[in-house]
C-alpha cells in the first residue's frame, strides 16, 4: 500500500500547486491512497464547500483538519457529512463530524485519524490517552494500518506521540508549524516527521504575506492575514510504503517547486 500524505494546504497558490502535480505523482508513484491537511486551503483560513470538491477532483481522497477546520463554520458543517472529510478525533463528545475515516485499499482496511495537540491549541480531550484507546480499538476490530495526521503546535509533543506508538501504527506525520522538518525515520516499522511542511507559498511568512507579521514583530501591532495573490511555491508530500501486515518499509519526502528542480529527501533512520 502506498500513501501519499501532503502538508498543510494555505490558499489558492497551495490548491493550484496540488491541481497541476498531484496526477502525476499519483501515477509516476503508484498512489493508492491521498491524505491531505486542508484546514488553510480557503484563504488560509478553514476549508469552503467548493474548495474541498476542487482538491477531491484535483486527486485527494481524505482530507484532514485541525484548529482552522472551523474558520469556515457554515460550510465545514456541510462537509463532515462526508466521511472523506475530518476534523480533529479528539474534540469533546457533541461535535459533528469524525476525525477517522476507515476505507478499503486493495481488499486492506486503513484508518486515517486526525489528531489534535494541546499546548496553544483549542480546548480538546487528552490526545495522548485519546490515541492509545482508540488504537487498541482498531486493532481489535483488525486493522493493521493506521496513519495519523497529529496537528501540534509543540514539537516536544509530536515527539511524545512517536514514542508512545512507535511499533503500534504504520505512520506519524505531524502538521500545523507550515514548516517542514528533516527528521524523517522509520522506528520498529513505524514512519515519523515533525511537521511535513506547508503546500502553499514558500517566500512570505506560513505561506501569507509578510507584511502583517513583519508590522506585528516590530509594534506590537497585528493584523489579518493574507494569502498572497503572487508568490513562489512549493508542495510537499510524504510518500509511504506499508506492507499487508501494517509495517512501514520505506518512505520519503518529495519537495516540489514553481520555478526549480523538484527535491527527494529519504528516511534518515531505519
Amino acid at each position: 500500500m502506498n500513501i501519499a500524505f501532503i502538508g498543510d494546504i494555505v490558499g489558492r497558490p497551495g490548491r493550484k500547486m496540488i491541481k497541476h502535480h498531484l496526477t502525476n505523482i499519483r501515477q509516476k508513484y503508484n498512489i493508492d491512497c491521498v491524505i491531505a491537511n486542508g484546514e488553510n486551503a480557503s484563504h488560509g483560513f478553514g476549508l469552503t464547500v467548493k474548495n474541498a470538491d476542487e482538491l477531491l477532483k484535483s486527486g485527494i481522497d481524505i482530507i484532514t483538519g485541525g484548529n482552522h477546520s472551523w474558520d469556515k463554520k457554515k460550510d465545514m458543517m456541510v462537509l463532515l457529512e462526508k466521511e472523506n472529510i475530518l476534523r480533529p478525533a479528539n474534540y469533546p463528545d457533541g461535535i459533528k463530524g469524525s476525525g477517522v475515516c476507515k476505507i478499503l485499499i486493495n481488499n486492506q482496511p486503513l484508518a486515517v485519524i486526525n489528531l489534535m495537540g494541546l499546548y496553544d491549541m483549542p480546548q480538546v480531550l487528552n490526545p495522548f490517552t485519546y490515541i492509545i484507546d482508540l488504537v487498541q480499538q482498531l486493532k481489535s476490530d483488525g486493522i493493521k494500518h493506521i496513519f495519523i495526521d497529529f496537528h501540534a503546535e509543540a514539537t516536544a509533543e509530536k515527539r511524545v506521540m512517536m514514542q508512545l506508538l512507535k511499533g503500534k501504527v504504520s505512520a506519524i506525520c505531524g502538521t500545523h508549524t507550515h514548516i517542514g522538518t528533516d527528521d524523517l525515520e522509520i522506528t520498529d516499522n513505524t514512519f515519523y516527521v515533525t511537521d511535513v511542511g506547508l503546500t502553499g507559498c514558500r517566500d512570505n511568512v506560513i505561506g501569507m504575506d509578510s507584511k502583517v507579521p513583519c508590522q506585528k514583530a516590530l509594534t506590537g501591532l497585528g493584523g489579518h492575514f493574507d494569502v498572497p495573490n503572487s508568490c513562489k511555491s512549493i508542495m510537499q508530500v510524504i510518500i509511504i510504503n506499508i506492507d499487508d501486515d501494517g509495517l512501514t518499509k520505506d518512505a520519503f519526502k518529495l519537495k516540489l517547486y514553481d520555478d526549480k528542480e523538484d527535491m527527494i529527501i529519504k528516511s534518515i533512520l531505519n
